[in-house]
């Protein structure tokens, strides 16, 4: 390792707010991904797809790299805030140019993360389904008339 990754990457949670790092802290590790991406009201297929994720920022944050080749590369920085017992998702992906924050919160059994896209419009990102070997990823936009409109959707498994 480097001197930029070891100050980077933490071992685990830090103390002062592991139980409150369950929430995401689950993420951590390698993970395999199938994906239905809908843009411009064409559904895409597409496999292949990979997940990084680490303790990171002396164990107060979470960062992952999502990869999809050919569609995106980027990385989801998710620090929980003791404040607002919430957690601030900064996601950047420097292929497409897009950025996008969020804030997250666990919702029943759900993990759900509420922004708003660079059209303003209402943005929610779920994480379901959740086991120690698999998740589903659900992306969704609110439409003019008010509905939830699925823009992708990830079948997730650990490597």
């Amino acid at each position: 390792m480097n001197r930029f990754t070891d100050a980077l990457l933490a071992p685990g949670p830090a103390a002062d707010r592991a139980a409150a790092m369950d929430t995401y802290g689950w993420l951590v590790g390698d993970w395999t991904f199938d994906a239905r991406v809908v843009a411009e009201g064409k559904t895409t297929a597409v496999v292949g797809g990979r997940i990084h994720a680490a303790w990171v920022l002396e164990g107060r944050a979470i960062q992952d790299v999502w990869t999809l080749p050919g569609v995106f590369v980027g990385s989801t920085l998710r620090v929980y805030d003791p404040g607002i017992d919430a957690w601030h998702i900064l996601w950047s992906d420097p292929l497409r140019q897009y950025y996008n924050r969020q804030t997250g919160r666990r919702v029943g059994d759900r993990i759900v993360q509420e922004g708003t896209d660079a059209t303003g419009s209402p943005t929610r990102w779920s994480f379901l389904d959740m086991a120690a070997d698999r998740f589903r990823w659900l992306g969704e936009r609110r439409a003019a008339d008010g509905a939830w409109e699925t823009v992708a959707e990830f079948a997730v498994q650990r490597s």
